[in-house]
């Protein structure tokens, strides 16, 4: 039986200018040199229908405890993710389950 991870993080991202969504994939990929999750994705949205075509790039990870949540967020490379793509983004939405 495979172990299921202990917290999924998605976050869903739209670019303030849609010609920014590959530097925003950029600085959201700083995120996965932060050692404390199991899987990690940036990927920019493909659907496009009424409900998501305001979601431009979506972020994916898993991680194995709460330690290693809290690890991921408190490490420098976070801040410095934020600092790049906050200036370009219009929505954020985070969910964790």
């Amino acid at each position: 039986m495979t172990k299921r991870p202990a917290i999924r993080h998605t976050v869903f991202f739209s670019a303030r200018d849609k010609a920014d969504i590959p530097k925003i994939i950029e600085g959201l990929s700083m995120l996965a040199e932060i050692p404390h999750s199991q899987v990690f994705e940036v990927r920019r949205n493909t659907r496009s229908d009424n409900f998501s075509s305001e979601v431009d790039v979506v972020v994916y990870a898993e991680f194995a405890s709460e330690a290693d949540y809290a690890a991921y967020k408190a490490d420098p490379i976070y801040d410095a993710a934020i600092k790049v793509v906050k200036p370009m983004r219009d929505l954020r939405i985070a969910a964790d389950f």
